[in-house]
């Protein structure tokens, strides 16, 4: 080895070494930019190439390119922002994710739009996107949660329309209800637009036998599994294992909350509901889906005759029951704003939250998912 590729080999050894030692509470910044520079020097580099990944996929939610790559979803955005935002309007745009609802208020003739993104890598990335497609000049990102924003010092005037696309697949669990009652209160006008308008919670019967198989097997190579199955009431599912479970609805949908995003409020809510059969068959779960209106006419869901990204939330029956039409299953849906549970039949669910039992880490503001 020449001298060079050995001074060189040091340089990266220095440099992987420093990433690994480097602080992240800047969010990752100082050590991607340690990585980067090894891989410039060495691309094959193995440890870097590792390290780097895992970093990115620690700070950046992986549900942000299927997102991206949504065409449903993009096309409806951008139909219900070019008609909702007017020439000359401000716009707060919360969480930036890659810039794309900000590039597609700008384009729809935005004065001036400000989108917050608390993750630096991914505020840095947006930033990066919104100078490819020459808007740097009417898009500012601020890498901040949007409760930490200040009119006058991170924005000019507060905001006459206010976007965001940070539900989950109920729509609480990205924290939307508690973030939209401080942006309509603080950071935008009293009369202010917003997109989305309001979201409806909806719930309905649902057959499924290899839901019940992926998520409650009754046995494995001979052995009897029931008494683990209390260990997984609520079903979370990605669009793979949506499209794999083939759920196959028994009744109607009935809703269970309406949000107003315009207005939104962070009081408590509970509801009591029967699900009715219509067709016979037999009761897996209770499959929760939203309906959200972004602007009048401008709708997307998560049903369950919908595709894209979002996924899908199904509580789990203690025991799959046999329904004739007709047949009704009592339930009782709670929620505080931040998370839902359901309970069947006096059956209890879990909590459906996505921040887990992690109650001692601050929330940090979505970019979904």
């Amino acid at each position: 080895m020449e001298f060079q590729d050995v001074q060189t080999a040091d340089e990266v050894a220095e440099l992987v070494t420093a990433a690994k030692a480097a602080s992240l509470a800047d969010g990752g910044l100082t050590t991607d930019a340690l990585l980067t520079r090894a891989l410039e020097l060495d691309p094959h580099h193995h440890e870097a190439q590792l390290l780097r990944e895992r970093l990115y996929q620690t700070f950046v939610p992986r549900w942000h390119f299927p997102m991206l790559a949504d065409q449903a979803r993009n096309q409806a955005y951008a139909r219900a922002i070019a008609a909702k935002v007017r020439p000359g309007d401000v716009v707060l745009d919360i969480g930036c994710g890659a810039g794309l609802t900000a590039m597609l208020a700008a384009r729809a003739g935005a004065k001036h739009v400000y989108t917050c993104e608390q993750q630096p890598l991914i505020a840095r990335a947006a930033r990066r996107v919104i100078a490819q497609n020459g808007l740097s000049d009417r898009i500012t990102v601020i890498n901040k949660w949007s409760h930490d924003i200040v009119i006058g010092v991170d924005m000019a005037e507060p905001a006459d329309v206010v976007v965001s696309e940070i539900v989950d697949t109920v729509l609480l669990g990205e924290g939307a209800l508690a973030t939209l009652t401080h942006a309509m209160a603080v950071l935008a006008k009293p009369e202010a637009r917003a997109v989305p308008e309001h979201g409806v919670l909806k719930a309905q019967l649902v057959e499924s036998a290899a839901l019940q198989q992926m998520w409650q097997p009754p046995s494995a190579e001979g052995f009897d599994l029931s008494a683990f199955h209390h260990l997984a009431q609520v079903a979370q599912l990605t669009p793979h294992d949506f499209d794999a479970c083939d759920l196959r609805a028994l009744g109607p949908k009935v809703d269970l909350f309406d949000f107003d995003f315009t207005r939104p409020s962070i009081e408590p809510g509970r509801v009591s509901q029967r699900l009715r059969c219509s067709r016979a068959g037999t009761a897996q779960a209770v499959l929760v889906s939203f309906e959200m209106q972004l602007a009048p006419g401008i709708q997307v869901n998560n049903d369950i005759g919908a595709g894209g990204h979002w996924g899908r939330t199904a509580f789990l029956l203690d025991q799959p029951k046999m329904l004739h039409p007709g047949a009704e299953i009592a339930v009782t849906a709670q929620h505080d704003a931040a998370a839902l549970s359901l309970a069947i039949d006096h059956q209890p669910t879990a909590r459906w939250d996505q921040q887990g039992w992690n109650l001692t880490t601050k929330r940090k503001q979505p970019a979904y998912h």
